[in-house]
């Protein structure tokens, strides 16, 4: 089987996912343009070589439906011959992504693969495609489906993660991602000319640097509304052991909704016809499903399986980029995989930095390599999880 080598992994800026959003009056076809451009420029191999590109996109509706990965190629004037392939597995996708092309390149069937995601939040709203399962609360709850606040809020529940624990940890994520921005940390951000609103978006817009653990403390639950309406008896029915549903998530220790693109760059090649020498070699993935019940504990699973896979402890592995879904979910699993800190999110995670769903793995992909190099350091491991108990990791090796 072929070696899977990262030649290159890019993001646009995480803007606001609102009308003040610096990504805002860019459509999809804009915003990933400027990222094939950036591939194009940097002349790593002839575009004709490129066999596919592969996107995750969650709100695969409007603006973004139509099979974007392909028409998006179309779009931009790459060449005809390469196919293109959209994917959902909600918050996983561009993480999954990245895992199709390294499946794909690795038995022979494509030689140079785009892999990554989009999702403009701000113009295609999360839930705007009415999918049934978030709108039918009788085939929902056939289906095992929960949103996933509340499946967060009954995570802290189980096990025993209080309001505290959600808003110090969202704290810790609002400091590191605004330390690792202020030291220019992320170097894979390619800039964004909106010339729309006459400005260049060049960093992460959903950093909140003014937070403090009092303005945290003083916001509402968000989700004890949604449990009222029948969610939290429904819970309660599966998990009797529990008195209550405890609402400790808010819009400050949960994932700010954010605009964002992002791609990597797959070859079978550790070196390209310019000479560029590939990043990173991907060395396992897995894919798993764990509780659907428990909606976001997917990256636990999936990290667990791929050291084991791997023959594999957490203290032989330098850093960890696991998906912030939820301050609830990020302490549950740093409890289940006794992560160090100093390993774990270390620039910050999706509750201070944003989650453009279709485009975070990816993104998380770039976060590692760029760390990765800048302590140097060798071993990594990008986890995720999406709704329904979805969960990606990948184990990755810097060269």
């Amino acid at each position: 089987m072929n070696s899977v080598y990262i030649i290159d992994s890019i993001r646009t800026p995480r803007a606001r996912a609102n009308q003040k959003g610096g990504l805002n009056k860019l459509n999809p076809y804009e915003l990933l343009d400027v990222l094939y451009k950036d591939i194009k420029q940097k002349n790593f191999l002839n575009l004709n070589s490129i066999d596919e590109v592969i996107l995750g996109c969650v709100t695969q509706y409007g603006e973004q439906a139509g099979n974007i990965a392909k028409s998006s190629v179309m779009f931009s004037g790459y060449p005809d011959s390469i196919s293109g392939l959209t994917v959902n597995r909600f918050c996983s996708s561009s993480l999954d992504a990245i895992n199709l092309g390294h499946l794909k390149i690795q038995s022979k069937q494509a030689k140079n693969i785009i892999a990554g995601g989009v999702e403009m939040m701000s113009r295609v709203p999360m839930l705007s495609d009415q999918a049934a399962i978030w709108t039918d609360v009788a085939l929902a709850a056939q289906a095992k489906i929960f949103l996933m606040g509340s499946g967060a809020d009954l995570i802290a529940s189980l096990f025993n993660i209080s309001r505290e624990d959600t808003d110090l940890q969202a704290l810790k994520s609002q400091q590191r991602a605004a330390d690792a921005q202020t030291k220019n940390y992320f170097k894979s951000i390619i800039p964004v000319i909106n010339e729309y609103k006459s400005i260049n978006c060049v960093e992460d817009e959903c950093i909140r640097r003014e937070t403090t653990i009092e303005s945290l403390t003083s916001l509402d639950p968000s989700f004890q509304k949604l449990g009222e309406q029948g969610v939290d008896q429904a819970q309660l029915n599966l998990f009797q052991s529990l008195e209550e549903i405890a609402h400790v998530h808010t819009a400050g220790n949960s994932p700010a909704m954010a605009d964002a693109a992002s791609m990597t760059l797959l070859s079978n090649k550790k070196t390209q016809e310019n000479g560029q020498k590939a990043r990173a070699k991907i060395i396992s993935v897995v894919t798993v499903n764990d509780d659907p019940l428990l909606v976001l504990s997917g990256c636990i699973l999936a990290t667990q399986k791929l050291l084991a896979q791997n023959n594999l402890q957490v203290s032989d592995v330098d850093l960890f980029e696991i998906h912030e879904a939820f301050a609830s979910t990020m302490i549950h699993c740093q409890r289940e995989l006794n992560i160090d800190d100093e390993k774990l999110n270390v620039n910050g995670g999706c509750i201070a930095l944003g989650h453009p769903m279709g485009a975070t793995g990816s993104i998380m992909m770039s976060t590692l390599i760029d760390e990765l190099e800048r302590q140097n350091l060798t071993t990594g491991i990008v986890a995720t999880s999406g709704a329904a108990g979805a969960g990606t990791a990948i184990l990755i090796e810097r060269l």
